[in-house]
């Protein structure tokens, strides 16, 4: 006779509650999930309550793939996502016998992933363009250059190089194969675009001669770049787009509401014009700033000044290797009062709270809000080109600061304005100059020195 059991002391395996605490023991904890800086976002280190170590997810060719980092280390575990990644992609353009050759050469140098017996790996150019790739990571890491720089090599050796490569010896990428690739991305990519996947070819190239599997470079073709400067706005087409994201502020995006969700991953909270748009645009105008400062900006990198003048003082984080302070013209003051007293009543206008949209934490996400309805601005105008043909984008409002300035500041020099905007005074000579005319500093042209005073009468 079997015996039966009372029901209150069955606890079955299968049971509903059970499985669903098992399955909550794995599931990714929200707060701990990072990304990679430099890779995609499909790459990603993460925490679960089943274990104590870090672990790894990605998505590649329609599969997500998931590993233990055997380690508590964020730092470490991201150097494991890194080798992890690099390991995935050889298997996706190389096959799994290749790979498993990179995978041996990298654990032979991983302080992560042991192995008993090392295998040299065969010298693909994808093999070599892994290697090479560690490399950068490991100078970003030591600040030598930006994390937007790794992603940008990263997204370009995805999309066009290791599809074309990824199984071909150094040697046999000659004079000829760079030709017909350069020859492939002119049809489609600007000049310095395509000058800049050559570049990293050259880069995966260099590193095969370093560790003696290349003799030398071959001959890369020449590229004559070519540069078309973002249009600058005037001052009618500023104060235009200005007075349209003001007027447009709180109504809904034209588009369908499916199309931005499923085109643009626009939440329906944020389909709504909203005044950071207007005030970015205002804010840039005179403060000089890239697009890219404004995702990072943050209350406690803004110091306002009262005295002879009035500017805010912008300490920001460092980009491209300029870490000097920038000030701002007037108008900026009473556009960040405007900000912090709107935030300041949602409570969003701490130190560590970002200017723009500061109730997004995803700043890439951010970027994307505010380009999207800058655009609309831009539609709504019929200013989204310039009149020589040049598509404008948000950078243009930078081009326009700097161009005011040249045209309407008095005796201001290039060496001052290039140093508060973070650049050099080559590329403002080359770019933001270059749409300035004799004809719009004609009073300069025509004026003549009277005692030490400067005139406008002919002599």
């Amino acid at each position: 006779m079997l015996y039966q059991f009372p029901d209150n002391q069955i606890h079955a395996a299968n049971d509903a509650v059970m499985r669903t605490k098992q399955r909550c023991r794995t599931v990714p904890i929200p707060s701990t999930i990072t990304a990679i800086p430099g890779y995609p976002n499909k790459l990603a280190v993460f925490r679960i309550a089943a274990s104590k170590f870090w672990q790894v997810r990605c998505w590649i060719a329609g599969s997500t793939h998931r590993r233990s980092t055997q380690t508590q280390s964020l730092r470490v575990a991201q150097s494991f996502a890194r080798q992890f990644y690099e390991l995935l992609l050889a298997k996706h353009y190389i096959g799994s016998n290749d790979a498993d050759d990179l995978h041996n050469n990298l654990v032979s140098q991983s302080p992560v992933i042991r192995s008993s017996a090392p295998v040299k790996p065969k010298h693909t150019f994808g093999a070599l363009a892994a290697q090479m790739f560690a490399n950068e990571q490991c100078r970003q890491e030591r600040g030598e250059i930006t994390i937007e720089s790794v992603q940008v090599m990263r997204n370009r050796l995805d999309a066009h190089i290791l599809t074309r490569w990824t199984k071909v010896a150094p040697a046999d990428i000659d004079y000829q194969a760079l030709l017909d690739f350069t020859q492939f991305l002119s049809a489609s990519l600007s000049t310095i675009t395509v000058s800049q996947y050559l570049l990293i070819v050259r880069k995966v190239l260099k590193h095969a001669i370093a560790i003696g599997v290349l003799d030398k470079l071959p001959q890369f073709p020449k590229i004559k770049i070519t540069t078309n400067s973002r249009g600058a706005f005037t001052p009618t087409e500023y104060w235009m787009i200005a007075r349209a994201a003001r007027r447009l502020r709180n109504v809904r995006h034209p588009e369908c509401r499916s199309t931005l969700r499923k085109t643009y991953k626009l939440r329906h909270a944020d389909q709504r014009m909203p005044p950071d748009v207007a005030w970015a645009i205002v804010f840039m105008v005179n403060s000089f700033i890239r697009p890219s400062d404004l995702w990072t900006l943050k209350h406690k990198h803004v110091e306002v000044l009262r005295g002879q003048n009035t500017y805010l003082r912008l300490t920001l984080p460092e980009t491209k290797k300029h870490d000097k302070p920038i000030v701002t013209l007037q108008p900026a003051v009473r556009i960040y009062e405007q900000i912090s007293k709107h935030y300041a009543e949602l409570g969003l206008a701490s130190p560590d709270d970002y200017l723009f949209l500061p109730h997004l934490r995803d700043r890439s996400y951010a970027n994307s809000v505010l380009s999207l309805h800058f655009n609309w601005v831009l539609a709504d105008t019929g200013l989204k080109h310039g009149v020589n043909g040049q598509p404008r984008t948000l950078y243009s409002l930078r081009h326009s600061s700097i161009t005011f300035r040249l045209l309407y500041g008095q005796g201001i020099d290039l060496l001052t304005l290039a140093r508060n905007a973070r650049t050099s005074v080559d590329v403002i000579n080359n770019h933001y100059a270059s749409t300035v005319t004799g004809e719009q500093n004609i009073g300069l042209l025509q004026s003549r020195r009277n005692n030490g005073a400067r005139t406008t009468s002919q002599p």
